[in-house]
Parts: C-alpha cells; sequence; structure tokens
C-alpha cells in the first residue's frame, strides 16, 4: 500500500525527512526487511538505506535483528510515535537540564565577559537596521523590552495597541513590577486591554497617533515605516536604532508633546 501525501506529511511534521519516511511506510508496508530490500521497495539509494535505518531506530521507529544479513522491523505506528515522543522529551529534558547547569557556571561569567568586550567593539551604525515582518519585529522587541533598566515610552495604534497587549503584556508585567516605567499613548477603545495596561502602565488616550514609535531607555528606537491597517503583518517594517541621539533629541520631545495632548486614561 503506498501513503497519502497527508499520511507523508503528517510524518514529516513530527521530524522524519524523505528518505526516513519513504523506508518507515515501505518497512511497514513489508513487515521484515533487509536494508536492500527496503531501499528498492521506498526507491532509496541502498547506499543511503542503512544510514536512514539507523536514524529511524535512534528515533523508535524500527528496530534490527542480529541476523546475517541484519533485517529491519518496523514498529507498530502507535507504539513507535510512543516512543518517538518519550525519546524527544527526554532529550529535551536532558538539553534543559545542561542549559541550567551552565547558566550558574563559571563558563557562564566567561561568556558574558566575551560579550560585554564584544559589544565595546560595535559602533552605533551595527546596532541599526529594518526588521520586517511581526514575528521578527516582535522576538527583537521583545528581547530589548527584557534589556529595559529604567522606562519604555509607546506612542501606537489602536490595532499596535491591541497586538502590545496580546503580544507583549507578560514582559510588560514583570518590568511594571520590576519598576520601570511604561508610558503607553494610543487610541484607547477597549476597555478591558486599558483596564490591564493600567495595572503597569501610565496610559493616555490619544484620537490621532503619529504612528507607531517605541523608545526603550533612552537608547533604542523602534519606528514604523508601514501603517499596521494597510499591509499584512507579513510586509510590517519598522525601523530600529541604537541611537542615544536620536532616543533623546528627537525621540523624547515628540513623545513628550504626543504624552501632553493625550488624555489621562485612570482607574
Amino acid at each position: 500500500m503506498v501513503a497519502t501525501n497527508e499520511v507523508l506529511d503528517a510524518l514529516k511534521s513530527i521530524g522524519l525527512n524523505l528518505y526516513e519516511r519513504k523506508i518507515f511506510v515501505a518497512l511497514l508496508a513489508k513487515g521484515i526487511a533487509t536494508a536492500a530490500e527496503v531501499s528498492e521497495i521506498a526507491n532509496v539509494p541502498r547506499s543511503r538505506s542503512y544510514d536512514i535505518l539507523e536514524s529511524l531506530a535512534e528515533k523508535g521507529f524500527v528496530v534490527f535483528q542480529p541476523s546475517k544479513p541484519i533485517k529491519y522491523v518496523a514498529l507498530p505506528p502507535q507504539e513507535a510515535l510512543e516512543r518517538t515522543k518519550h525519546n524527544i522529551k527526554k532529550k529535551y529534558e536532558e538539553m534543559a537540564e545542561r542549559i541550567e547547569k551552565l547558566k550558574t557556571s563559571p563558563v557562564m561569567a566567561e561568556l558574558e565577559k566575551i560579550h560585554k568586550q564584544g559589544l565595546s567593539l560595535v559602533s552605533p551604525s551595527d546596532m541599526t537596521g529594518t526588521l520586517k515582518g511581526k514575528h521578527i519585529i516582535d522576538r527583537q522587541l521583545q528581547s530589548l523590552f527584557k534589556s529595559a533598566k529604567k522606562s519604555i515610552d509607546i506612542i501606537t495604534t489602536a490595532q499596535g495597541l491591541t497586538n502590545l497587549y496580546s503580544t507583549h503584556f507578560r514582559v510588560l508585567k514583570k518590568l511594571g513590577k520590576k519598576g520601570i516605567k511604561l508610558r503607553i499613548a494610543a487610541p484607547v477603545n477597549d476597555k478591558e486591554i486599558a483596564k490591564a495596561l493600567l495595572q503597569i502602565a501610565e496610559l493616555r488616550h490619544i484620537k490621532n497617533p503619529v504612528g507607531r514609535i517605541i523608545k526603550i531607555d533612552d537608547e533604542h528606537v523602534f519606528v514604523a515605516l508601514t501603517d499596521d491597517q494597510e499591509v499584512h503583518e507579513t510586509q510590517d517594517m519598522v525601523f530600529w536604532a541604537n541611537s542615544p541621539h536620536v532616543a533623546s533629541s528627537v525621540i523624547s520631545p515628540l513623545f513628550d508633546q504626543v504624552w501632553n495632548s493625550g488624555k489621562n486614561i485612570a482607574d
């Protein structure tokens, strides 16, 4: 029986490459076979079949019989998936444990030292550029939000405020508890979002935002280059700069002007 594309795609989604998928299905159909036999059935180069079968065995899809020549047996699909799930979970737990040990080891101090020395050699122009796509932009924002030491000022649109709440609220909440000053100026149309944000930030309602602008610690600046109402999120684009001069001399006065013109939102 030839597997459907739906079956092959499902096997791909759990980490099997093309040759692994073809050989596993072929072995399921054959029951038991040598590497040569299964490579012929699956239409996979014989030279590759040994490595692929070994990989499938490590992942828990195949077992081998120590005969001459060696024969391979595909495990029942349900059992194979359970084994794979167990193996992935075990590897994840082992990796997580190694990461936790690394975080508290002398190696971490050395890595931090190397990082700081490297940053001292980076010019401001190297920390400037454009970011495209909502996912990439949000990921960079998450990183910079977490690095904030004093303050975060945000001017955004109604849609931008919704995204800020749905994507970054948890991080911003932690920052608020640490004493980071958060100020947000935006069209505030959703009472539930406003209520949640007021727990962690000062909030002012503005009717016509000048765009989407974020300033972090008088160092990092984000300025949207696209209208979030007109472009798909994959085409959204921002300009990002690590520039104390732009942050303090250009963005700060602009933010203060917008902030002072807004209506205070209170509990």
